[in-house]
């Protein structure tokens, strides 16, 4: 029997049942369903809608309930549509008419609304968590290898050298405004929709602001029609994990150059690589692919919300079921992905000889070359025309830079800057990638994941 039956003649048809359930995957939700009935039966009692011996005996049906989910000996009835009219179903088993009161001054809209806060609160401060977790992953291997430089690159082409640390600390600080973004979408998202109702709130002498104190949210909702239809909230989640995602893939990306044959900056550890069916001597970072395949399903769940909202008119329609699915599967996946990725960085080898002779290449110091020219009071794009000019001849020549460089009429102040490590120990402005920088980043660093961490 349905929670409508009352309304109806005949039963709903199989395949429209297929299409409406959505128990399958709304399960999840059990723990945050409980957690939202429990504080609007003490709502109820508050009102006067509940006497005290209902209310206690509702809350330790719930409680009954909750353990059997806990346990998964939770049996679910052929006709529990979701797992919403499912706890309904089982209080009104265990309590009776006393279960049946459960529902008073209260709709699935404004119930489904609620546990999906609920729901959601909790993973993006998991998300975040996780995110700290790889951030901190990464501030290990700068402490780990305070010595090691390597190109950096623009246009994929080698550009200046920098340090790892300054290197993986660019993807650290990106992680940390993903974490902004989580917390700042979790805390926009903390209002309680428990007291609107289907969409027009209650006659029944309910206190929404109440409600909302018992389940932590931060205030109570100001329009019931916008209650029960707003799925900002689970947008934005998904861009703030989408976003995530992408950064990730762009750090997949980077260990899959690293750790070609022709790059050989890194491998990472056996636990976290893979082999080859066929090729015996293949070690393949998957796990670094797969974080940069799992950004296009990230994007795809944000895009998919996006286009089920557009259209809606208020207040709630079906189509809303539709923000579970993606919203489920992005949490899962980015946490999938931020904790194998955590795994990989702390089992990198980091070839710290190939990339320093990489990053010690006398083209990297082109840059240099101008800069002491602008020491000397050259204006600066007369000293890049001028270096332009030794390097178009060097490559022209087949000789090295070093070389051609040496006959220039300010050879005398080109000394030492070829030698290794003189180019990154230059770059000493704030924020910068040489040695001189490092320290002051690290600690601006870790003070950022120290603010992000009590946020949380």
């Amino acid at each position: 029997m349905t929670l409508w039956s009352g309304r109806f003649d005949l039963p709903m048809d199989e395949t429209l049942w297929d299409l409406s359930e959505s128990y399958s995957f709304d399960h999840l939700l059990y723990a945050y369903d409980i957690t939202g009935s429990k504080a609007h039966v003490e709502g109820l009692a508050a009102a006067g809608l509940l006497s005290a011996a209902e209310a206690s005996t509702l809350q330790e049906t719930l409680d009954t309930i909750r353990q059997e989910f806990d346990a998964e000996r939770f049996r679910r009835e052929a006709t529990d549509e979701d797992v919403h009219m499912a706890i309904e179903r089982r209080a009104t088993e265990l309590a009776g008419d006393v279960g049946a009161k459960l529902h008073t001054a209260r709709s699935r809209n404004d119930q489904v609304a609620t546990t999906l806060r609920l729901f959601t609160r909790d993973a993006l401060s998991d998300v975040a968590r996780a995110t700290l977790h790889l951030v901190e992953a990464l501030d290990e291997i700068g402490e780990r290898e305070r010595d090691a430089y390597l190109p950096g690159y623009t246009h994929l082409q080698r550009a200046q050298p920098v340090l790892l640390s300054h290197h993986v600390r660019a993807h650290a600080f990106a992680l940390l405004r993903d974490v902004d973004r989580l917390l700042d979408a979790r805390e926009r998202l903390n209002v309680s929709p428990l007291g609107a109702g289907a969409l027009a709130g209650t006659s029944l002498g309910i206190d929404p602001a109440a409600n909302a104190t018992r389940l932590g949210f931060r205030e109570a909702f100001a329009n019931s029609l916008d209650a029960v239809s707003d799925r900002d909230f689970v947008a934005e989640a998904l861009f703030a994990i989408a976003l995530l995602g992408v950064h990730l893939s762009r750090m997949g990306e980077e260990l899959v150059l690293w750790t070609s044959a022709e790059f050989n900056f890194a491998s990472l550890g056996d636990d976290f690589t893979t082999g080859s069916s066929m090729l015996p001597q293949k070690k393949n970072s998957d796990v670094a692919e797969l974080a940069r395949g799992k950004a296009g399903r990230l994007v795809g769940n944000l895009t998919g919300l996006l286009v089920t909202l557009k259209g809606l008119p208020l207040s709630y329609n079906r189509d809303l079921q539709e923000d579970k699915e993606p919203l489920f599967d992005s949490v899962r996946q980015v946490g999938l992905v931020l904790r194998a990725l955590a795994g990989a960085y702390r089992s990198m080898n980091f070839h710290a000889d190939v990339a320093r002779f990489a990053a010690d290449g006398e083209f990297l110091v082109a840059t240099d070359l101008a800069e002491v020219l602008v020491e000397a009071g050259v204006p600066f794009r007369q000293a890049h025309e001028r270096v332009g000019r030794l390097v178009a001849e060097a490559v022209a020549t087949s000789r090295p830079l070093r070389e051609v460089a040496e006959g220039d009429a300010d050879a005398p102040r080109f000394a030492g800057l070829f030698e290794p490590g003189a180019a990154l120990a230059r770059r000493r402005s704030p924020g910068a990638s040489g040695p001189l920088a490092s320290d002051a980043q690290a600690q601006r660093l870790r003070a950022d994941v120290a603010a992000m961490t009590a946020r949380l």
